[in-house]
């Protein structure tokens, strides 16, 4: 079931630094698609939504790094800033994440407490949140267009810049265009890249990646995708290739079309009992690096106001990606649409 005749609220009698945030916006991504599909396994009841941007409207006595009335975007992970990987500028994976949004922050009207996905819980008016899990933002971007740096856009751009490390003048080949994909593109053109290959085997997003910056477009159910990458670069393959889909096959797909000694990131999040098989022999004459990107390796407080400075000065289109609005009641065919592979993101408004 997607929705319930119960009531919910906003719970108020959970410790720790929490605030409520008054959603403005919020992104409908792939994530909660998963985890209603059961492919990303968690338990149920749960609020989806993880993708927003909104503005705080109330805060414990605890809370320290936000005040009433600030701007704020969620971020897919809390930051608790002191464990060992935090200290060493791996806030992406916190070690005190899980701990510090996996606390029941709503509550049923019978009094049942329920989690919400990632500490968050987007689809809803307001949310109860961790501190850690918001980054405050001083910006007059409207909230839908910051909602999707909350998932979509950080990811993208962090898979470019932190985990591939993209060089200018470089080919690059994107698998998988919807907002995520998207978000790889623009992140390809703003590093310079000097070919950007959009793959997707529907048209609206292929012309969509030719928008964001793709230089050429690949159909993959009508022409054999590694031979048209070869034919694109050269005959090598590509400097670069990321794969956001989170398919066994393309992840094939992915390292097969780039080039020796290239790299192949892995952003698209794949089901948790999904396997690959590669060939053993070209992992060391081929010399490829191939990377997952958990969040894009982002650090959230230092790259999301650096985005937002992105999108302030034209450099990343964000009005581009919105592609439809719909009320809190229609989530469910926003999530329908989706699946469709009818949008490249639909916003929750």
């Amino acid at each position: 079931m997607r929705t319930s005749s119960r009531s919910w609220t906003v719970g108020r009698r959970v410790g720790g630094p929490v605030g409520v945030v008054r959603v403005g916006a919020s992104g409908v991504c792939h994530t909660d698609v998963a985890v209603l599909g059961g492919h990303l396994p968690m338990p149920l009841p749960l609020v989806l939504g993880h993708e927003g941007a909104g503005v705080v409207a109330e805060i414990g006595s605890e809370v320290t790094s936000v005040a009433v009335g600030d701007r704020v975007i969620g971020t897919v992970g809390a930051v608790c800033g002191t464990c060992w990987y935090c200290v060493r500028d791996m806030t992406h994976l916190c070690d005190n994440s899980v701990a510090m949004t996996s606390a029941p922050h709503v509550k049923r009207t019978d009094g049942t407490e329920v989690p919400a996905l990632v500490g968050l819980g987007t689809f809803a008016e307001a949310m109860t949140v961790h501190e850690a899990s918001v980054v405050p933002v001083t910006t007059d971007l409207p909230e839908e267009q910051l909602s999707l740096i909350g998932c979509a856009i950080t990811t993208g751009l962090g898979a470019v810049f932190n985990t591939a490390q993209v060089k200018p003048v470089s080919s690059v080949v994107v698998i998988g265009s919807g907002g995520v994909g998207q978000a790889v593109i623009q992140g390809a053109r703003i590093a310079g890249a000097a070919r950007i290959i959009a793959v997707d085997p529907l048209e609206k997003k292929r012309s969509a990646a030719l928008g964001s910056g793709a230089t050429d477009t690949i159909d993959p159910t009508s022409a054999d995708l590694v031979d048209e990458v070869r034919r694109l670069t050269g005959g090598r393959g590509a400097d670069y290739t990321f794969e956001v889909v989170g398919n066994p096959t393309t992840i094939t797909q992915a390292w097969d079309t780039a080039r020796r000694g290239g790299t192949v990131a892995l952003v698209g999040m794949p089901a948790a009992d999904a396997m690959i098989t590669m060939p053993a022999f070209s992992l060391a004459p081929d010399d490829k690096r191939l990377c997952g990107s958990l969040y894009g390796g982002t650090q959230a407080r230092q790259d999301i106001p650096l985005i937002v400075q992105l999108a302030e000065t034209g450099r990343l289109d964000l009005a581009s990606m919105v592609t439809r609005r719909v009320p809190l009641h229609e989530v469910n065919d926003a999530i329908r649409a989706l699946e469709a592979g009818e949008q490249i993101r639909t916003v929750v408004v």
